[in-house]
């Protein structure tokens, strides 16, 4: 009985195994090299594909430079939301809820055409003495320029997000760890330096690593404001040669390149990570 058993489970896990391969790579690897052979092959996808791709770097610079501030305002209000002072705490509660509850594009819009428009007269009226003793210039609204507006709507609008991701990551490590830290007469910037954030980073990674992979598609909307992205170099396009089904099929072709090789580089990093845990 105990032999059927054996060989129950062994069948189990080589099924389990040979469900584990991962067959939607090479599916994706077919269509992404018939993709390419397609491009090269072809005249028009060619163009296409030389024109949209102009807007790889913009992207790729957005969606860095934005995660990297939504990341630093992120930390900062998970540190509040778990701070002693009560007011804190409700500021960054506030702040993660307002921010969540307005969608992307409606918080890029009030951004880009109220946000500024009001941080720019605040900042004159502010500085209107140091204006008079010619100290400094008038700012205009046209002095912020609508890739910084973009960048600014996506550190707002993710630092919500990837604060919980922090909050949650911090909570995470055990208590008795703090405790032992304090015992041994650890200040609270060390503890969090040298105890917890180490052990609490293995645990925000990975969902760390998925919302920079959601940035990065969502980095196409800053192609509302005329960022020359790689969406809107695809819209340019498109509009001039009517060549909607080609010229979309690259963008989307494009995206895919990007957050895949990305969510595979992240596995491997989570893999790399949880062997050195064990």
């Amino acid at each position: 009985m105990a032999l059927i058993d054996l060989s129950v489970t062994a069948k189990r896990g080589s099924r389990g195994a040979r469900e584990d391969f991962p067959y939607w790579l090479v599916a994706a690897g077919a269509l992404a090299l018939a993709s390419a052979l397609a491009i090269w092959s072809s005249d028009l996808y060619s163009l296409i594909f030389a024109t949209v791709a102009q807007g790889i770097g913009m992207t790729i610079y957005v969606s860095i430079v934005g995660f990297v501030l939504a990341s630093t305002v992120g930390l900062g209000v998970a540190l509040m939301s778990l701070s002693g002072s009560i007011w804190l705490r409700q500021i960054a509660r506030f702040y993660v809820e307002i921010c969540r509850g307005v969608p992307f594009l409606v918080l890029l819009f009030w951004i880009a055409f109220a946000g500024v428009p009001a941080f720019v007269s605040f900042w004159n009226f502010v500085t209107a003495p140091l204006r008079d003793a010619g100290i400094v210039d008038e700012l205009l609204v046209r002095d912020v320029s609508l890739l910084w507006r973009a960048i600014i709507a996506i550190t707002i609008g993710y630092s919500a997000f990837i604060a919980e991701v922090f909050r949650a990551g911090i909570q995470s490590v055990d208590t008795g760890q703090v405790e032992a830290a304090m015992a041994l007469g650890l200040s609270r910037w060390q503890r969090f330096r040298l105890v917890v954030f180490p052990q609490a980073i293995r645990t925000i990674l990975p969902p760390l690593g998925n919302d920079f992979v959601t940035m990065v598609k969502d980095s196409s909307f800053v192609s509302v404001l005329g960022v020359a992205d790689i969406t809107q170099m695809g819209k340019i396009y498109s509009a001039g040669s009517f060549r909607f089904f080609e010229t979309y099929s690259i963008v989307a072709y494009i995206y895919l390149l990007l957050t895949i090789s990305l969510s595979l580089a992240l596995r491997a990093l989570e893999r790399r990570m949880r062997g050195r845990k064990r």
